[in-house]
């Protein structure tokens, strides 16, 4: 079977390159469409054993004049690959194939939606909802991207739940390396938040939606309970948003001074969280993001939003913390909790780590999505996408979205 992923970067979206690598490994033929086939993470794509094409079909709204040449890219693409089913990864790549391809078009589609932003929002949920043809799934990376479809009235056959995996066993950290490197002493508590900076965008308000501008007013909040409390930020600017990480460093000066720390990107993040107190994910919009997942396997407190699919693996009382989005005083107050019993706090990180390997490792989740092409592969040659709903797989159809 020839399966045809589309990732817009080449940059990013290691949760599609570690899905790539272990459907390969379950003999999939996979072809993977990137902007460059040198570039970023193109060359372990093809260590993985995919076939890497160039072809840039990506395009946003503040950019109109790109999405004409990005179909016409798209249509030659679907048409020299001919592949079996098409994966895409991102709002922009499944609309480009979409109007490239028809609604009509035999090979059935997959969008296994990241995040739930655009859903949250008025004209994209509907510009993915009405150029869908009757061969398009989607797989909701969180129970509540599946959900809001079903909500939204496609049918339960066409929507599944199945979480981008990650590698849960190879998160062990060494502690006591990171501290003396950012100058904590060892008593200080650590809070800290592992997050790219998105540029804002212009329909989700004039804050990021990751939250930072959040976690450091919580930072300041607590620095007003536990003085010698200090926090970090890790991870850089994404692609972009680089005036938008200064201004948030800026912020974070005048408002935390030293207390406050931005590393930029690192390469071990298991090493960070192994020294953290307690780890935040203050989003105001989420799938279910690497960094929790990470978090969590790393045996490592967790406060988190409740928005998206934080809850999935963040359950409030039972493997973390859970606050009110928008909200830094009520981040703070579980900051507090969460450090004052240090017991308790504990308890809940074993059973985070518990859960995500179980539910999130990536060996079970490419499993899941192998044999959901089967599936499709064979229902698009013989009775549509409607038989799906009739075959058993261990990925998770919607009536079952409450139970995970």
């Amino acid at each position: 079977m020839k399966v045809l992923h589309l990732v817009k970067t080449a940059q990013g979206a290691m949760w599609a390159l570690r899905q790539v690598e272990v459907l390969c490994r379950h003999g999939v033929e996979v072809v993977v469409a990137l902007p460059s086939i040198t570039k970023g993470l193109a060359p372990r794509y093809r260590r993985a054993g995919a076939e890497v094409v160039c072809a840039d079909i990506d395009f946003t709204m503040s950019r109109p004049w790109r999405l004409a040449p990005a179909v016409q890219r798209c249509r030659a693409l679907v048409a020299r690959v001919a592949p079996d089913v098409i994966h895409s990864h991102f709002v922009s790549t499944t609309l480009v194939a979409r109007l490239a391809l028809g609604r009509r078009h035999p090979v059935p589609r997959i969008f296994q939606v990241p995040g739930p932003l655009h859903l949250e929002h008025g004209f994209f949920r509907r510009l993915d909802l009405r150029t869908a043809g009757p061969r398009d799934v989607w797989i909701g990376s969180c129970a509540w991207t599946q959900q809001e479809y079903l909500r939204r009235g496609v049918p339960a056959e066409r929507v599944f739940l199945s979480y981008y995996g990650t590698d849960v066993t190879a998160l062990a950290g060494l502690a006591g390396r990171f501290r003396p490197e950012i100058g904590v002493p060892p008593k200080a508590p650590l809070v800290g938040m592992v997050a790219y900076a998105y540029r804002p965008k212009w329909y989700a308000g004039r804050r990021g939606i990751k939250g930072h501008e959040d976690f450091i007013e919580a930072v300041r909040e607590l620095r007003g309970t536990i003085r010698e409390a200090r926090a970090v930020v890790v991870g850089g600017a994404w692609q972009g948003a680089e005036r938008y990480e200064r201004s948030l460093r800026a912020r974070a000066s005048a408002s935390c001074g030293t207390a406050l720390r931005f590393t930029g990107v690192r390469q071990d993040v298991p090493a960070v969280y192994a020294d953290l107190d307690v780890a935040v994910q203050p989003s105001r919009s989420e799938g279910l993001p690497n960094a929790t997942v990470e978090a969590l396997a790393s045996g490592c407190p967790v406060v988190a939003t409740a928005v998206g699919g934080l809850p999935d693996v963040v359950r409030d009382g039972a493997t973390g913390w859970l606050v009110p989005a928008a909200d830094p005083v009520a981040l703070a107050n579980g900051i507090l909790e969460a450090l004052a019993d240090r017991a308790e706090a504990a308890r809940r990180a074993a059973a985070g780590r518990d859960l995500v390997t179980k539910l999130v490792t990536i060996e079970r989740t490419a499993a899941e999505i192998a044999a959901l092409y089967e599936r499709l592969a064979g229902a698009a040659s013989t009775a549509g996408i409607a038989a799906v709903a009739a075959l058993s797989s261990p990925l998770a159809p919607a009536a079952e979205a409450s139970a995970r």
